[in-house]
């Protein structure tokens, strides 16, 4: 009986300290992606979120976290929320989005996958786009 209680019990606190862990491990790189965040916005103010953005405005995007940033210079930023599913975003994998028209939209999928073995590594959908522009 001790045979199989013991291995339980072990295997048990084993994986409390992992999940331990993994939760210390999401605060710190949410924490992270805060401070590139603030970065990537500093000196620019908020406004009201917008459900579609014209693809043709906004050419350069760049990835943190789980929030894409859609830039037309250095003093227009779009940030749209995926609100998690594209695991590929924080690695740095390319984002495919198909649209239909010349605008992006909450709701358009948007897929990842890794640039070498283009293998897909996961999908979300856009959620709105907060314009950040400079005052």
């Amino acid at each position: 009986m001790f045979r199989f209680i013991l291995p339980l019990i072990v295997l048990v606190g084993a994986s409390a300290a992992l999940s331990a862990d993994s939760k210390e491990y999401r605060a710190r790189e949410a924490a992270r992606d805060q401070v590139e965040l603030d970065k990537q916005l500093t000196g620019l103010v908020p406004g009201k979120p917008q459900s579609c953005i014209d693809t043709f405005r906004y050419r350069d995007s760049t990835r943190v976290g789980d929030k894409i940033l859609y830039k037309n210079g250095r003093n227009d930023v779009m940030v749209n929320d995926t609100g998690g599913g594209c695991f590929g975003l924080r690695r740095g994998d390319a984002i495919i989005t198909k649209t239909f028209g010349s605008q992006f939209c909450r709701g358009d999928i948007v897929r990842t996958a890794d640039l070498v073995t283009s293998m897909p590594s996961g999908s979300c959908s856009f959620g709105d786009f907060v314009p950040y522009r400079k005052p």
